[in-house]
């Protein structure tokens, strides 16, 4: 059952940076930290609207990750999924979180699950929305036509180029969210070397059911039915991997209508909604 929601006067998010570089939206509060990570054409900003949805007095922190925005790129040109987990166990050591709910969009799941495998006794649940599974390639070998056709785009157009391409196929009836497709054109546009090209080559590598079907946390997962970019069978397949597990934990799928990829803002209430009952319940 979810409580009713109730308006919370909060303070406002501030910026700040990690002593490992990673800059992050930040606000103090009380109960277990809800932490976002972006998805590979995003940047934390995106989540505003989804945290003011949420309503919650409990800490929370959007991550631009190590290669966007003001965060200092990894040192590897190919880094794993772990890499990523490893930055992220880093602020939050910093910021002194015992325990906290992770939630990812996209290539953030793939971070967020490898998070939860390797840390997961930093957690309490995890969030998996428009998961994307990754390629599987080995970290430096040939690498997927899907993910070198990103490189090759991102090359050849520029950041602005390839933003107004891509970002109208992120939602759902692109005609009817004007002004949502401009504002992810614009987040797009703001994608820079080498923290792209190391994001794609994360997302070659990438092996997400290989680190959710390790780790013991209770995980909410979330797609747009209309997700073209990943699928709902995508979530689904994550789902199955979450119930076979050998340890017993909450596992949810809740699939969002009239939503695509960007479902946290296609579909910020309902998306908060789910959040809220999943919070509630782990």
């Amino acid at each position: 059952m979810v409580a009713p929601r109730r308006e919370v006067l909060l303070p406002p998010l501030h910026r700040q940076t990690a002593r490992n570089g990673v800059s992050y939206l930040y606000r103090q509060g009380a109960g277990a930290p809800v932490v976002f990570l972006h998805g590979i054409g995003s940047r934390g900003e995106s989540f505003r609207e989804l945290i003011e949805a949420l309503n919650t007095s409990a800490a929370v922190i959007a991550w631009d990750a190590p290669g966007y925005g003001a965060s200092t790129p990894l040192a590897e040109d190919w880094p794993l999924a772990e890499r990523y987990a490893e930055a992220l166990e880093a602020l939050l050591e910093e910021l002194r979180i015992e325990r906290a709910i992770l939630v990812g969009h996209s290539l953030g799941t793939l971070m967020a699950a490898s998070h939860a495998r390797h840390f997961a006794q930093r957690l309490s649940g995890l969030v998996l929305m428009s998961p994307a599974l990754g390629f599987g390639a080995p970290a430096g070998g040939p690498m997927p036509e899907a993910a070198r056709a990103r490189l090759d785009e991102f090359e050849k157009l520029g950041p602005m180029g390839y933003a107004a391409k891509r970002a109208a196929q992120l939602v759902h009836d692109a005609a009817t969210w004007p002004g949502l497709v401009e504002e992810l054109a614009l987040g797009m546009a703001s994608l820079r070397q080498p923290g792209y090209g190391q994001a794609v080559r994360m997302l070659a590598s990438g092996r997400l059911l290989d680190d959710v079907a390790r780790t013991p946390l209770p995980c909410l997962i979330l797609c747009g039915e209309e997700d073209a970019i990943t699928p709902p069978a995508m979530a689904q397949r994550v789902e199955a991997v979450c119930r076979a597990r050998p340890v017993t934990a909450d596992t949810r799928l809740a699939l969002v209508p009239k939503a695509g990829h960007m479902v946290y803002l296609e579909a910020t209430e309902a998306v908060a909604l789910h959040l809220r009952d999943f919070a509630m319940a782990i």
